[in-house]
């Protein structure tokens, strides 16, 4: 029961995570407001002022986490209305929650569910650039798994049945046409075989950012049938493509492929631990 309502929270804060177009996530406060239970945006607002002052008294620079901004809604019969708003980081949502009412069973959520993540992605900053190539290529197949999850998920709300169908459309954007077939033939894998397991941390990276984006497109914009989903994917796909292009990259298709895969390198770091770390690990 405990871990179903974790998983509710944890699912319902990600579900309202946005990605900007340099792939940071941020939060919009009216959105965090109407999960945090709040109605009146002034009252809101009173719970952001004192978390502002909370970062200012951790000697952090209270604009690099609370950013002004104003968003264009639409309302009845399409019309259009422009509201003040506020972009918040990770940091900025965990500051708000602890400053909000714990009375309101989603605060009291947010508290945890913020101080855990915070934490968690402070560890990962500091320990990524320390792992070995084998171990970024684990941590970062898992994100690429579990950001998938999210996608698809998205992607059946707006009326994809389809999923190879869907995905091979990303993939073909950002590998200049190659299917899922193609790259796995490219590297000289079976079908049966998973080429996320044949990737290196790099071009796993920018797969990862081909889901994020395009899971955040889903759901900002009016599409409702698989055929819009599936150019939405191959149009994101195409810009990742360019940006890596711009930034003078070396393409994902030009990539060294690994010469082991993911699992034989999770095989044999299992192979040095014991029963009771293996089934912890599992």
């Amino acid at each position: 029961m405990e871990n179903s309502i974790v998983n509710k929270t944890e699912k319902n804060f990600e579900d309202i995570k946005h990605i900007d177009e340099n792939g940071v996530e941020f939060w919009y406060a009216r959105e965090l407001m109407e999960m945090l239970e709040y109605s009146k945006w002034g009252n809101f607002r009173n719970v952001i002022n004192k978390a502002k002052e909370t970062c200012k008294g951790s000697g952090i620079t209270e604009k690099e986490h609370f950013a002004d901004v104003g968003r264009v809604l639409k309302v009845g019969n399409n019309a259009e209305m422009e509201i003040d708003d506020m972009k918040l980081t990770r940091y900025a949502c965990y500051l708000i929650a602890q400053n909000g009412d714990s009375r309101k069973k989603q605060v009291a959520l947010a508290q945890t569910y913020f101080a855990v993540q915070t934490r968690k992605q402070e560890i990962t900053r500091k320990e990524y650039e320390q792992l070995s190539e084998d171990e970024k290529r684990l941590y970062t197949r898992q994100n690429v798994k579990d950001k998938n999850k999210y996608l698809f998920d998205t992607a059946k709300l707006v009326g994809v049945k389809n999923y190879g169908k869907f995905n091979n459309y990303g993939y073909r954007g950002l590998y200049n046409g190659e299917t899922a077939k193609d790259i796995a033939n490219r590297k000289g894998i079976s079908e049966k075989e998973d080429i996320l397991d044949y990737m290196s941390s790099t071009e796993l990276a920018a797969n990862l950012f081909r889901i994020t984006q395009t899971d955040e497109v889903l759901k900002n914009k009016n599409i409702n049938n698989e055929d819009d989903a599936c150019i939405t994917h191959h149009k994101v796909g195409q810009a990742v493509r360019q940006t890596i292009k711009r930034i003078g990259g070396t393409m994902p298709e030009d990539l060294p492929t690994p010469r082991k895969s993911a699992k034989q390198i999770e095989k044999e770091k299992s192979k040095g631990l014991n029963f009771k770390d293996r089934k912890k690990l599992k």
